[in-house]
């Protein structure tokens, strides 16, 4: 079956300071290219430094007037995202554009970041947290608009309050649900502190849907020492064009968001197919599992805890 040709429109991002994490593979690269391509300066904080300079060199091999950099981070390091915040800083330039992309997801064995965090809460959520904190001073700056990419599995399980860490007892998708839980109640509740207390950021959520990525492919430094059954029926429905979404298509909703004079503060956005899991992007309902501004609240002031990151109140 012939897939139909899916794609929006981007304005032009001449001037826009844009940061997209996880942008060296994947959806984050398709978004970071897109942004690029746009007129966008793209800074892809990488964990990797070969693989974000062939990220890099990708972009401007398709892009070659594109304005695209590599700096180092590691999301599952509080220090390392502290010191690119400072770097970041200490350049005076506002951004405008943060797409908090990265994630981790279902490693068959408990694994901590270098804070000792279970590593999809520490990574996927607090790292982020954290980055955001960090960023502060210049997203305000830019009057930023910054997306919080959830997923699916938001709308699944709850957040263990007792057991953040995992450390009673481990189960991958539990831990992935739960991090993607918290980060979405994150991004909701950044946009509410930031139209009540003036800082003039705009921040909304994005979900991919599903589709082909290293989610759930191989990953030997997760444990995971071959593709899941679940990545491999993702990729034969997506070549098909039967349900499943593609990484350009699944990059859609984020861009939608950062980008979109129709996008608002507080959306939602993912894409508009069955079960929202492909298709062009669209504003979508709010999971149950988001809609909390208490549980909003608990995850900001717990996250603040953990992390050392503590935001203005004014």
């Amino acid at each position: 079956m012939a897939r139909r040709t899916i794609d929006i429109d981007i304005p032009s991002l001449a001037g826009r300071r844009a940061i997209v994490t996880g942008g060296s593979d994947g959806i984050g690269l398709r978004i970071a290219a897109r942004l690029a391509r746009a007129g966008a300066e793209v800074i892809l904080p990488v964990r990797n430094p070969a693989k974000g300079d062939a990220a890099a060199q990708s972009i401007r091999a398709e892009a070659p007037a594109a304005a695209v950099r590599t700096l180092p981070m590691d999301l599952s390091s509080l220090d390392s995202i502290a010191a690119f915040g400072d770097a970041l800083s200490s350049e005076g330039a506002p951004v405008h554009l943060l797409i908090n992309n990265a994630g981790v997801m279902t490693p068959p064995e408990r694994q901590t970041t270098a804070d000792g965090f279970e590593l999809q809460f520490g990574t996927n959520h607090l790292g982020h947290f954290a980055l955001v904190g960090h960023l502060l001073p210049v997203l305000r700056d830019g009057r930023a608009r910054v997306v919080s990419q959830v997923s699916v599995a938001a709308n699944e399980r709850s957040i263990r309050w007792d057991d953040l860490n995992a450390e009673r007892s481990y189960r991958a998708m539990d831990s992935y649900s739960q991090s993607k839980i918290a980060f979405g109640l994150f991004g909701l509740e950044l946009d509410r502190r930031s139209a009540a207390l003036g800082w003039g950021i705009t921040s909304m959520l994005s979900h991919p849907g599903v589709a082909p990525t290293s989610l759930l492919a191989a990953r030997p430094e997760l444990g995971r020492a071959q593709d899941t059954l679940g990545v491999r029926f993702i990729r034969w429905g997506s070549a098909r064009g039967l349900l499943f979404g593609t990484p350009d298509t699944a990059a859609l909703p984020a861009l939608y968001a950062a980008t979109s004079p129709a996008s608002r503060r507080g959306g939602f956005y993912g894409p508009g197919g069955p079960g929202h899991l492909g298709g062009a992007p669209a504003e979508q309902r709010l999971y149950s599992r988001l809609r909390s501004e208490q549980e909003a609240h608990r995850v900001w002031e717990i996250s603040e805890q953990l992390t050392g990151v503590v935001y203005p109140r004014g």
